[in-house]
């Protein structure tokens, strides 16, 4: 099955549907198509937009092979594998991951393939949940692969089934390109006839000249890539994947992915290129389009990446002030540029809905969350922290405000060492969480060792690779499948690497937390701190102890504030002294941890009688 046989839109509208329809989110549609498409493995690290199709992969693991790999590099360096050999496979990851996947993806666009390869790349445009804006479409070009972009759930639907018989044919992975947006919308889904399509995949055989890239084979290689991409180009040409949405012949818009979508709410008038490939571009159907219509617009989410190449091939493209390359595309932004192309007056703020009129909420860890106390003692240390990407991140804010740098899985540990031998003249903890560690932590502190260093590294282990959503890891013994298997032991691993001075403390023993960290701070080498608690959310623990302040020794000093814990609050004034306002703990989010009552120092904070728990 093909787009171009099953393809069931007209303007947005659905048409002959079959009985087998699902609400799907776009991730959910893409996990769907897996099985459809006869994939049978696939593999994948967390990271959110991305993370939901694995986990609906895993679904369907009677037929499909699905894990969590430690990290997006190996995760592809999985798949390629499992094509090579002869079957159809995927793999999911954000924008960033693929940044860590690069180098596996640009050799095996030389290899090619024997089984179709899917990669889903999930933008995050606005950064909801990044720590960057990149636009991956880039990577298709540098690869030279082919690129499709969905535009909602049917379409991920159709293209990530596409995108295995365009890979088997071409002899090329695939990019499909999601963004936060496709990813987390939901809608209705026909998926057809729900059987596993046969794969037309090649059996493995043995030929060192497809699959050993030594310089003698790749230059070989390389001629077939630009062969290929020639090829496509002719592909996409005429493929339904890109299609012509007639409309007025006095305004032309050329757009791709779900700001097709926003096009069509704010252009309903205007003739449209919709592009689902858009790698290689349709240049004949471009040119063609563009001498349809009076004046042309690009629209696009991100970076110039359809702009760009069509203004090279010598089509006039229209200017617009309107900005729209920089955060997340909305039906409001293309309402700002329809008034500048029309001369329209101004569109209307937004209302800011159900939240308007709220106070603000910053980000905070969890109630009971063991990171604190760690964050609480490097703070009171005064020391440099180079952080790292989970929930710890949340580190970085007041109260606790405790976190020095974040750039990327894994940075910490070499961003620690970094500070060491550039004589920073403080002392520096490099802070990641255990999932990290394993993805891209463990070669950094390699480095560390081998390289003479005496950074401290502390591996806050809440077993759980909490920030996408409590997926499992190599130190949780489950696999993504519900198998049991190996728990790998972090302290082990930092000994396996050279490392003598390695600890473990439990998080809620704030004193030992403390004096473990000064002591490996002042120490003249190397050493690793495990700091254990289990995700309160991931491990659904229950509340078997809670505390309360006695408001008549409470002093409102609010140092039990500085926790930055949401179940610690403001009360009402002090009756006697009005200028005073006491704290009180908030019973619904008290989870018992007891770091309030270990630093109130006129020991305010008291055991609370637990009568029943139910949560």
């Amino acid at each position: 099955m093909t787009v171009e046989k099953t393809h069931r839109r007209v303007s947005g509208a659905i048409l002959n549907m079959s009985e087998n329809m699902k609400f799907l989110s776009g991730n959910e549609a893409i996990a769907h198509a897996a099985y459809k498409a006869g994939c049978k493995v696939a593999a994948a690290y967390p990271g959110t937009p991305s993370t939901e199709i694995l986990e609906n992969v895993a679904r369907f693991k009677d037929h499909i092979y699905c894990e969590w790999s430690v990290n997006e590099k190996v995760a592809m360096e999985v798949v390629i594998g499992a094509s090579l050999a002869g079957t159809r496979a995927l793999t999911a990851m954000k924008h960033v991951g693929l940044n860590v996947a690069a180098d596996p993806l640009m050799t095996v666009s030389y290899t090619g393939v024997n089984g179709g390869l899917v990669i889903v790349s999930a933008d995050d445009p606005g950064m909801h949940s990044s720590q960057n804006e990149q636009d991956n479409r880039f990577y298709a070009r540098f690869a030279k692969v082919p690129l499709l972009e969905p535009s909602d759930s049917q379409e991920a639907y159709d293209m990530t089934i596409q995108a295995f018989t365009i890979s088997e044919e071409f002899n090329t992975p695939v990019i499909v390109r999601m963004t936060t947006r496709t990813s987390h919308a939901s809608g209705i889904v026909d998926l057809g006839d729900f059987t596993p399509l046969p794969s037309n995949g090649r059996i493995y055989t043995k030929d060192i000249t497809k699959t050993v890239p030594v310089p003698a084979f790749a230059r070989g290689m390389r001629v077939r890539v630009e062969e290929r991409i020639n090829a496509l180009r002719e592909y996409a040409n005429s493929s339904r994947l890109n299609r012509i949405e007639k409309g007025s012949s006095e305004i032309g818009i050329i757009t791709s992915g779900i700001t097709y979508q926003y096009v069509k709410e704010a252009f309903p008038e205007a003739s449209v290129l919709k592009l689902g490939l858009t790698n290689p571009l349709p240049r004949d159907l471009i040119r063609r389009f563009s001498e349809s219509v009076e004046r042309l617009y690009i629209i696009e989410e991100l970076d110039l990446f359809l702009d760009e190449q069509i203004r090279a091939m010598g089509i006039k493209v229209e200017d617009y002030e309107t900005q729209l390359n920089i955060g997340e595309l909305s039906p409001f932004r293309l309402k700002q540029l329809r008034a500048e192309i029309y001369g329209e007056p101004a569109p209307d703020l937004p209302s800011k809905g159900v939240g308007e009129g709220l106070p603000a909420r910053p980000p905070v860890l969890c109630a009971g969350c063991g990171h604190r106390s760690v964050f609480r003692a490097l703070n009171k240390l005064g020391a440099t922290v180079t952080g790292d990407i989970g929930c710890y991140s949340l580190g970085t804010f007041k109260p606790l405000d405790a976190m020095d740098t974040i750039i990327c899985m894994g940075a910490s540990v070499g961003n620690a060492f970094g500070f060491e031998k550039a004589g920073h003249n403080n002392k520096t903890a490099a802070v990641i969480g255990d999932s990290t560690f394993f993805h891209s932590g463990i070669t950094g502190l390699l480095n560390i060792v081998y390289n003479k260093g005496i950074s401290t590294v502390i591996v806050l282990d809440n077993r759980i690779t909490a920030m996408t959503g409590h997926q499992q890891n190599p130190g949780t013994g489950q696999t993504l499948m519900g198998e049991e298997t190996k728990e790998i032991s972090i302290e082990q691993v930092a000994r396996g690497v050279g490392v003598d001075r390695v600890r473990v403390v439990d998080c809620y023993d704030m004193d030992e937390v403390e004096t473990a960290i000064k002591e490996e701070l002042d120490a003249p080498e190397p050493s690793v701190i495990v700091a254990k608690r289990p995700c309160i959310l991931g491990y659904k623990l229950r509340v078997t102890r809670q505390f309360e302040v006695d408001f008549d020794t409470c002093k409102g000093c609010r140092i039990c504030l500085k926790l930055g814990c949401p179940a610690i609050e403001l009360g009402d004034a002090d009756p006697e002294k009005p200028k005073i306002r006491k704290v009180k703990i908030n019973p619904v989010l008290c989870f018992g941890c007891s770091m309030c009552q270990q630093v109130c120092t006129f020991g305010a904070i008291k055991d609370k009688v637990l009568e029943e728990v139910s949560r």
